[in-house]
């Protein structure tokens, strides 16, 4: 069974503090649009959110046509932006739509179990087994 991070979205009260610190962990910026996971809105319901983990099912790597998708030592996949040729086809198969794009990187990225998400959580949304 793979590791990945597990997400419990009945208690995620949409903070974003999870996007922030993963922007700030793997890009060094302040910008949740630069996270490796998502959280989601179910508006109109109030107060409801869906987290969005990559759960290491591995069909980026199966796709991908130049073996750019890797595993690293903790067993997550992660795409090596040195030899990915960003023609997003782990983008478009990813069944979890967790591998996201940014018009400031060549390559996209995906969650590669830092672990910081998992730190900043305060209601305990986030962990990684």
């Amino acid at each position: 069974m793979a590791v990945y991070l597990h997400a419990d979205s009945s208690k995620c009260s949409g903070c974003k503090a999870c996007l922030v610190a993963c922007s700030l962990a793997k890009f060094g910026v302040n910008n949740p649009k630069k996270a490796r996971l998502a959280i989601i809105p179910k508006f109109p319901a109030p107060g409801i959110f869906e987290v969005k983990t990559c759960t290491n099912c591995g069909t980026c790597a199966e796709v991908c046509p130049v073996d750019a998708v890797k595993i690293n030592e903790k067993g997550a996949y992660y795409i090596d932006p040195n030899e990915c040729i960003a023609c997003m086809a782990c983008v478009k198969e990813c069944p979890e739509q967790v591998i996201f794009t940014h018009p400031d990187y060549p390559v996209p990225f995906e969650c590669d179990l830092c672990g910081a998400c998992v730190e900043v959580c305060g209601p305990g949304v986030l962990w990684i087994e």
